[in-house]
């Protein structure tokens, strides 16, 4: 048979689960995680021309409006700010009107929960309404100030969200074993796997794979292991290779997809034209699948120059005008995609090295 609950424990139960229901009032009445959510959105405001100044000092050319945006942020904020912050104010004085009468009593109930069980039973019934009823005024509080800047904030964050990956993709393409050819410009990165056959394997490279307004680049970039002790790995090596590239006007097409087991890995599929140094390459990406399969369609039909806040220069754009469509020594067609920023091609009949 169970065991006939002691009222004694009983009551100490449910006085020790309401003082810690007092006890997470006694923060909720403050608001503080309102309070620091207004505060992260600040920084973020504060943060964001200079952090868009940041990526065009260090060769970001795309997204024209970034600084307009940055600054259309802040002014929207100004407005809004101030009075946010006034509410929270009130919002957390009444609250504290309201909790004062409920956690002075508190003490008594303790002491009569030590020995008049009838009394601390009394205190209950009369204690855990009351606590919960402010519980709902605290939650509804946060429901009305959040509702004052959640439009903002989700806005602001995503545009944040933009400019930390341009971030990551400089300081990626700052630190690789390749450079970008002249007037070439980063578009967006990703840390990736190659899985070259198609399926992803255990050795396949792992590292970043680099979207520019002109080519595919994928590099390695990981540690490897050097040592192993009873299948642990005790000693790394950082590996870092270029591994390929391909100008984008060589993708045919591009296909994403969700695997693994509950579909929450993003695989791309990549079909390039003749002349690239694979017919298809698989992906396994850290990112939104769908979104660079837009990303990459994008560069293909040259969208992404519309955005441009650098234009190109004029002299690298002619060169690439007029640039031979025959060899001079062979005659022969020249069929190779010539990138923007190359100073020669070679003739792929007779080898002749052209300069453009």
């Amino acid at each position: 048979m169970p065991a006939t609950p002691n009222p004694k424990e009983e009551i100490a139960r449910d006085v020790s689960s309401l003082q810690s229901q007092i006890n997470s009032l006694g923060q909720g009445i403050r608001l503080t995680k309102i309070r620091d959510e207004v505060e992260d959105l600040q920084t973020t405001v504060n943060q964001l021309s200079q952090d868009v100044s940041s990526l065009r000092s260090r060769g970001y050319v795309f997204g024209k409006d970034f600084e307009a945006r940055a600054v259309n942020f802040s002014r929207q904020w100004t407005k809004i700010g101030p009075g946010i912050m006034t509410q929270i104010e009130q919002q957390s004085n009444r609250l504290q009107t309201a909790f004062t009468p409920l956690g002075s009593r508190m003490p008594a109930l303790s002491t009569a929960a030590s020995g008049n069980m009838a009394q601390a039973r009394t205190l209950l019934n009369q204690l855990k309404p009351q606590a919960s009823a402010l519980e709902s005024q605290v939650k509804a509080a946060e429901a009305q100030l959040n509702g004052m800047y959640n439009s903002f904030k989700g806005e602001l964050y995503e545009f944040s969200g933009q400019v930390d990956k341009v971030d990551w993709m400089l300081t990626q393409l700052a630190e690789s074993s390749f450079q970008l050819l002249a007037t070439e410009a980063g578009i967006m990165a990703v840390k990736a796997v190659w899985a070259k056959d198609g399926k992803e394997k255990k050795d396949d490279p792992e590292g970043v794979l680099y979207l520019t307004d002109q080519r595919l680049i994928f590099e390695q970039k990981e540690e490897v292991a050097t040592k192993k002790i009873l299948f642990i790995t005790t000693e790394k090596q950082k590996v870092q290779n270029f591994l390929f590239d391909t100008p984008v006007a060589l993708v045919e097409a591009v296909n994403s997809t969700k695997q693994g087991l509950f579909k929450n890995e993003d695989h791309i599929d990549i079909k390039f034209a003749t002349g690239a140094p694979f017919q298809k390459s698989h992906f396994h990406i850290w990112h939104e699948c769908e979104a660079w399969q837009a990303l990459i369609n994008r560069a293909k039909i040259k969208d992404f120059e519309k955005e441009r806040a650098v234009a190109v220069d004029a002299a690298a754009e002619a060169k690439i005008k007029s640039a031979p469509n025959k060899c001079p020594s062979c005659g022969g067609n020249i069929q190779q995609v010539i990138l923007r920023g190359q100073d020669n091609i070679k003739c792929e009949f007779c080898g002749t090295v052209i300069r453009l």
